[in-house]
């Protein structure tokens, strides 16, 4: 069994700064790319940024200069510093980990809970 946990939403004022923190564990061999996703009320989920294992990132173009990922590969982890939030940031957040588990010979997607960002005054 392969567990993806999310962690660190809230509510921020405009303008404000959150860190959300994401762990996979359980049954895993390798872990190829990691990576965030958002779902706001009516709309598609869509990509806010991804990162590989050997460190190279992707962000979707309204988060460039504000949203970091990065990873941590010892701890299965993998972060994204969320800073100068708007009000259309607001979404529940997603963690993908496209791994292969263990008995696998090919990846999967997996994805946590979700756990949700508002930004608002």
């Amino acid at each position: 069994q392969v567990h993806v946990v999310e962690s660190g939403g809230g509510l921020v004022q405009p303008g404000g700064s959150l860190r959300l923190s994401c762990a996979a564990s359980g049954s895993i061999f390798s872990i190829w790319t990691m990576g965030w996703y958002r779902e706001a009320p009516g709309k598609q989920r869509e990509l806010v940024a991804t990162i590989t294992n050997g460190g190279s990132t992707n962000y979707e173009d309204s988060v460039k200069g504000r949203f970091t990922i990065s990873r941590d590969n010892a701890k299965n982890t993998v972060y994204l510093q969320m800073n100068s939030l708007k009000p259309e940031d607001t979404a529940a957040y997603y963690c993908n980990a496209y791994l292969v588990a263990l008995g696998d010979t090919v990846p999967y997607d997996y994805w946590g809970q979700g756990t949700q960002v508002t930004v608002s005054s």
